[in-house]
C-alpha cells in the first residue's frame, strides 16, 4: 500500500507533461493551418484577371430601322393573243431583255390578209356605188327643179344616194376592224423589262385572250418589307434606304420608301411596305432576299462601343467598365447597332474603358490586368 502511494506522484507528473506536449503541438498546428489560410487568402486577394478593353468614342451615327424584305418586279404583264390563230413565229426567249414595242411573236395572218383583200375590194364597190347614186341625184335634181320628173321619182334618187353613202361607213367600219385584227397578228412587249415566261411555242394554236408570254419590268425593282408595329410612326414615304444582297455581300444599294400599305397585318402586327430600287445595270434579280436599313432620322453624334462588350442578363444589359485598375459593372442602355458597333444612350461615358475581352471572368471589384 504505501508503495502506490509513493508512484502516485509521478504519474501525475508524467500526465502534466503529456497534456502540455499534445497542448504545444496543437497550438502549432492551428497557427501553421492559419498561417497558410491568410497567405491563400493575399494570393487570391492579389490575384490579377487579364482583359482587353476598347475607350468608348463618340462617332457620327444615322438612327435606322433594320428588316429584311424581297426584292420584286416593278410591274408584272401577262401578254396574251388578241386573234386566234397558229403561232408563226416567236422572236424572243425566257430572259430576253425587251423594249416597250418591240415585236416579240407572229401569228399566221393568212386569213387576215384575205379578209383585208376582201373588204377593200368592197369599199371601191361601195365608193363606186355612191359615186353613181350622188351623180344621179345631180342629174334628178335638174330635172326636178324643172318639174321634168316626179316628187316620187327624186326622192326615190334620194334614198339611194344616203344608202350609198352608208354602205360606203359600214365597209370602212369593216376594214377598219379587219385593219386591226391583222395588226393583232403581231405581238409587241408592253413595258421595257424582261421575258419571265414563254408559254407558248410556234406552231401552237391560240385563242384572243390566252397568254403567250410573261413580262417583268426590272428597272426600277420594288423591295417589300415589313416593320415591326412599334416602329410604324418612324417609317415614312420618301426615306432613304439601304440594303445589301447574297449575291453582292461587299455592295451596299439604296432606294427610297414608295409605298406604306394602309393597314398593320393582326396575326404578326407588322406593317408593310414597299421601296424603289433603281436597277440600271440589271445587277438586281426579282427574289433576291435583302438586309435592309431604313434611315429615320439626320446624321447624329452619338457614343458607341463594340457589340461584343455586352453582356445580356435576361432584359438587363451590362459592361464592365476599368477604373483604377479594377472591374466595375454598369447597366446600360442601348441605341441602334451599326456594324460591329452599338450606341449607348446611358451608362458609358466618351473615353471610358470598356472591356471587351474576358469580361466573363469578372465580377464587380476584381482587379484586372490591361493586356496590350
Amino acid at each position: 500500500m504505501k508503495s502506490q502511494l509513493n508512484t502516485l506522484p509521478a504519474r501525475t507528473h508524467l500526465l502534466r507533461r503529456m497534456t502540455a506536449g499534445l497542448l504545444i503541438i496543437y497550438l502549432t498546428t492551428a497557427f501553421v493551418f492559419m498561417a497558410g489560410c491568410t497567405k491563400k487568402e493575399q494570393a487570391q486577394e492579389e490575384r490579377l484577371v487579364n482583359v482587353h478593353v476598347w475607350e468608348a468614342k463618340i462617332r457620327e451615327v444615322k438612327p435606322h430601322l433594320e428588316t429584311t424584305g424581297t426584292l420584286r418586279p416593278d410591274q408584272e404583264v401577262l401578254v396574251s393573243a388578241e386573234v386566234d390563230g397558229i403561232i408563226k413565229s416567236i422572236l424572243v426567249d425566257e430572259g430576253s431583255v425587251v423594249r416597250e414595242g418591240q415585236l416579240l411573236a407572229r401569228i399566221n395572218d393568212t386569213d387576215y390578209n384575205l379578209d383585208l383583200v376582201r373588204t377593200e375590194a368592197a369599199l371601191r364597190q361601195a365608193q363606186a356605188s355612191l359615186d353613181n347614186a350622188r351623180a344621179e341625184y345631180g342629174r334628178k335634181e335638174a330635172l326636178f327643179r324643172d318639174e321634168l320628173i316626179t316628187r316620187q321619182m327624186f326622192d326615190d334618187v334620194s334614198t339611194r344616194a344616203s344608202l350609198a353613202e352608208a354602205e360606203l361607213e359600214r365597209v370602212k367600219a369593216t376594214l377598219a376592224i379587219v385593219q386591226e385584227r391583222l395588226a393583232r397578228t403581231k405581238i409587241y412587249s408592253p413595258l421595257n423589262g424582261a421575258i419571265k415566261e414563254k408559254k407558248l411555242s410556234a406552231g401552237d394554236f391560240v385563242r384572243n385572250g390566252m397568254p403567250v408570254f410573261q413580262v417583268i419590268k426590272t428597272n426600277p425593282l420594288k423591295l417589300s418589307f415589313t416593320v415591326a408595329e412599334k416602329d410604324v410612326s418612324r417609317l415614312k414615304k420618301g426615306q432613304e434606304i439601304s440594303f445589301t444582297v447574297d449575291s453582292f455581300p461587299d455592295r451596299s444599294f439604296t432606294g427610297q420608301v414608295s409605298l406604306l400599305f394602309p393597314n398593320v397585318e393582326e396575326r404578326t402586327r407588322t406593317l408593310q411596305a414597299e421601296a424603289l430600287v433603281p436597277n440600271a445595270d440589271r445587277m438586281l434579280k426579282p427574289g433576291y432576299f435583302a438586309r435592309v436599313r431604313i434611315f429615320t432620322d439626320a446624321p447624329r453624334d452619338a457614343v458607341v462601343v463594340p457589340v461584343n462588350a455586352l453582356i445580356y442578363d435576361n432584359a438587363t444589359i451590362r459592361v464592365f467598365v476599368v477604373k483604377q485598375g479594377k472591374a466595375e459593372a454598369r447597366v446600360v442602355k442601348i441605341g441602334n447597332k451599326y456594324g460591329d458597333v452599338v450606341e449607348i444612350t446611358e451608362g458609358v461615358a466618351v473615353n471610358e474603358q470598356v472591356v471587351v475581352a474576358g469580361q466573363n471572368n469578372l465580377s464587380e471589384g476584381v482587379k484586372v490586368n490591361v493586356a496590350r
